[in-house]
């Protein structure tokens, strides 16, 4: 669908010059870009690429001389990453859903359907499932029994929704989401391995044949508003509570989120991110990928942990953490100096051995 350089403008709430009544159908980088193409060179260092491709338009930086480029016309963006939301929001056709529900899908009579929405085929909703108005579900998608799902919803292919799952409006599921799984949840008739070392940290008594009982998880998952779930997360339900997502969050794909975990507003969880059981996550944290969350603690407000980053303690709302296991950043890059230095340092040492006691110097085995 093309747009033109005033209605881009005027929806983005940004300032544009030349031909507003321009048309454009695609985004693209400068470059690459056609004659019918938005080129996006928000910074100055993309302007070169502009010569190089054949775009009359660009998004641009405050204050650049578009004319001098070449081009006919310009809209510029302060922020560029927040024209970026908005300008794909308007370009993206999303997928391509029929409106209704498919010859295909299997629904049982007692779930509610609401106005507008647009199922595809393979997909099966369970005995009182409730699915809001204008919701697009794709194929092969499976909601369980009782699961409530708000209005607008994007939920694409292959998703699972478990029974009891409640989740609020605007909801999007990339491919491949589970959401309402078993919580990973066992315990042995006697004292465990694992009981064991948590107290006392290292040492073991008596070690023998333990069996694993599990314990059944009763609770369900409450999503909010405005939430989006990657491909492949998976999100297990509580053990008696249900498991907590807050309005706002956004989860990128293959994060897992334990039972019991309790995740604010507004937080962002990004790839092969890991929460453990009954750990509590605020507002507005920023997990990196791949950091690790121990079980049954607290991760405060604000808190942004780097990459990498393994949590094992309580960690005060604001902090910036980084490390394994972590600790502030500041802390982390001055440790990493220092481990830096060692070899140099040894050498050092090494040197003032030899002339404080040269004998014991040259009767040190030399090191691999």
């Amino acid at each position: 669908m093309a747009h033109s350089i005033a209605e881009i403008a005027r929806a983005l709430g940004a300032e544009a010059a030349g031909d507003l009544s321009l048309r454009v159908v695609r985004a693209a980088e400068p470059a690459m870009a056609g004659a019918d193409d938005l080129a996006l060179a928000m910074d100055p260092r993309y302007a070169d690429g502009l010569a190089k491709g054949q775009a009359r338009a660009a998004m641009l930086w405050p204050g650049a001389d578009w004319q001098a480029l070449g081009l006919k016309a310009a809209i510029f963006a302060p922020r560029g990453r927040l024209a970026m939301a908005g300008l794909s929001a308007m370009m993206d056709p999303g997928p391509e859903i029929s409106p209704g529900l498919h010859a295909m899908t299997v629904i049982d009579p007692t779930a509610e359907i609401g106005a507008g929405a647009a199922i595809g085929p393979f997909v099966s909703i369970g005995r009182g499932a409730r699915i809001g108005a204008r919701a697009r579900i794709a194929s092969h998608v499976a909601i369980a029994e009782g699961a409530v799902i708000g209005d607008d919803a994007l939920i694409l292919c292959g998703a699972r929704i478990g029974a009891r799952v409640r989740i609020g409006h605007r909801f999007i599921c990339q491919p491949g989401a589970v959401i309402g799984s078993d919580g990973f949840s066992f315990v042995t008739p006697e004292k465990s391995g694992v009981e064991e070392i948590r107290k006392t940290l290292s040492q073991r008594s008596e070690i023998h044949e333990q069996s694993w009982v599990r314990i059944h998880s009763l609770g369900s998952v409450s999503i909010g508003d405005d939430v989006e779930i990657g491909a492949n997360c998976t999100i297990d339900r509580g053990t008696i509570r249900d498991t907590v997502i807050g309005r706002g969050t956004k989860l990128d794909n293959q994060v897992h989120i334990g039972h019991n975990v309790q995740v604010g507003e507004d937080t962002l969880l990004c790839g092969q991110v890991g929460i453990a059981g009954s750990s509590r996550i605020g507002n507005r944290v920023v997990l990196a990928g791949q950091v690790g969350v121990n079980d049954n603690i607290f991760v405060g407000d604000d808190v942004i942990a780097g990459g990498g980053t393994k949590i094992f303690t309580n960690a005060p709302k604001g902090r910036v953490l980084l490390g394994y296991p972590a600790v502030k950043m500041e802390t982390h890059v001055e440790m990493q100096k220092a481990l830096r230095r060692l070899p140099r340092l040894g050498s050092r040492v090494a040197a003032l051995e030899a002339v404080i006691s040269p004998s014991s110097a040259a009767d040190r085995p030399e090191e691999d």
